[in-house]
């Protein structure tokens, strides 16, 4: 499976009344980190012609994160169904505590048609192993 990580750190803006991340901002985090992996492997053209949209996300919030406090995000994609693929990610602590899980179905979209796009092999091949 390729993965891919990258880190985040709770900054002061990030923290909700209750003294932790604020859920809103997991979810940013959680289409950063996928955004950038989509960036980082997949083939430039292809970047150039698909663009990739939520429809649809799980998240287990596990334990709180703290102002100060960082977390490494790890995620892969399973394998694609039509123009949809679920990628699968966690957020882990510096003692391997797991914070956040999530499950985010996203569809691809063609730019210049608008259009829902099949994700063939050769699109998936860097996000499988």
């Amino acid at each position: 499976m390729s993965v891919y990580t990258a880190t985040k750190s709770a900054q002061a803006g990030d923290i909700d009344e209750l003294g932790h991340v604020n859920n809103a901002v997991w979810v940013r985090w959680i289409e950063e980190i996928a955004t950038a992996h989509w960036r980082t492997a997949a083939d430039s053209a292809h970047v150039e012609t698909y663009v990739w949209v939520i429809t649809r996300h799980e998240i287990d919030y596990l334990k709180p994160l703290l102002e100060g406090q960082s977390v490494t995000g790890r995620t892969w994609a399973e394998q694609p169904k039509g123009a949809r693929s679920v990628r699968l990610m966690e957020f882990v602590g510096t003692d391997e505590t797991v914070h956040v899980r999530s499950r985010t179905t996203w569809a691809m979209i063609n730019r210049t048609t608008g259009r829902l796009q099949r994700v063939t092999p050769d699109i998936v091949a860097p996000f499988l192993p």
